[in-house]
C-alpha cells in the first residue's frame, strides 16, 4: 500500500514522503494513528493545502517533548520482581510496567511510548529507549530488582562502574551481596526512624505552642 506519511517515521520517512508499505502494517498502525494517509489524488493535494499547519502542529509538540525529555533523560525507575538464583525472573518486566512506572514518578507516558524489543526477564538495570516525539528519544534505566533494597544496592553498584547484579556464584560473593543488602537495610530503618523523630518533635513543638497560649490567656 502506498501512504502519504503525516508525520516522521523511524525508518520509513519524513514528513510528506510517499511511501509504499505493507498493507497490514498500513491498517493497523499507520492510517488508526493518523500517522498516514492513503496516497490518493485528494489525499495528497488535501495534505498540501494543510501542510503549514501541520508543521506547526509538529513543530509545538516537538518542543514540549524536548522540554519533557530534558526532565526525564536518564531518569530510574525501580520494578520489583521475584526471581531464581540465576537471576532469571519468575515472569517479566513488560512495556505497559515501565510506562506506568513512569506515570508514577509523574511522567506521562503509554506503553506505545516504550521502545523494548522484548520484555525484560532478568534481575539488573536495564536501558530502555522512550519515544516522547516522532524526533525526541530519551534513554531512561529500569532497576530490576527482588527488594528496595537490592535495588539500592544495584544502583550504587552501577555507579561505581560495576556489574550491578552479582548471582552469589561464590560463597565469597553471596556474601558481599548480604552485608550490601543488610547495609542497604539499615540506611533505609535509619532514614525512616529520622523521619519518625522529625514528626514527633514537630507534633511536640505545636502541642507546646498551644499550651503556651492557653497559659497566657488565662494569665490576661
Amino acid at each position: 500500500m502506498v501512504v502519504i506519511l503525516l508525520e516522521r517515521i523511524e525508518k520509513l520517512g519524513q514528513m510528506g514522503d510517499v511511501v509504499s508499505v505493507k498493507a497490514g502494517y498500513a491498517r493497523n498502525f499507520l492510517l488508526p494513528q493518523k500517522k498516514a494517509l492513503r496516497a490518493t489524488k485528494d489525499n495528497i493535494a488535501h495534505f498540501e493545502a494543510q501542510k503549514v499547519r501541520l508543521e506547526a502542529d509538529n513543530l509545538t509538540r516537538k518542543v514540549e517533548a524536548e522540554a519533557a525529555a530534558g526532565k526525564m533523560d536518564g531518569a530510574s525507575i525501580v520494578s520489583i520482581r521475584q526471581a531464581a538464583e540465576s537471576g532469571q525472573l519468575y515472569g517479566s518486566v513488560s512495556s505497559r510496567d515501565i510506562a506506568a512506572g513512569l506515570t508514577d514518578t509523574g511522567f506521562t507516558i503509554d506503553k506505545q511510548q516504550v521502545v523494548a524489543e522484548n520484555p525484560i526477564k532478568t534481575l539488573g538495570i536495564h536501558p530502555i529507549r522512550i519515544v516522547l516525539h516522532p524526533e525526541v528519544s530519551v534513554m531512561i534505566n529500569v532497576n530490576v530488582a527482588r527488594s528496595p533494597e537490592e535495588a539500592q544496592v544495584q544502583a550504587e553498584r552501577a555507579a561505581r562502574g560495576e556489574d550491578p547484579v552479582i548471582l552469589g556464584e561464590t560463597e565469597g560473593d553471596q556474601e558481599t551481596v548480604n552485608d550490601e543488602v543488610a547495609i542497604a537495610m539499615m540506611e533505609r530503618e535509619e532514614r525512616r526512624l529520622a523521619r519518625e523523630e522529625a514528626r514527633a518533635a514537630e507534633a511536640r513543638s505545636e502541642e507546646e505552642a498551644k499550651t503556651f497560649g492557653r497559659t497566657s490567656i488565662a494569665s490576661d
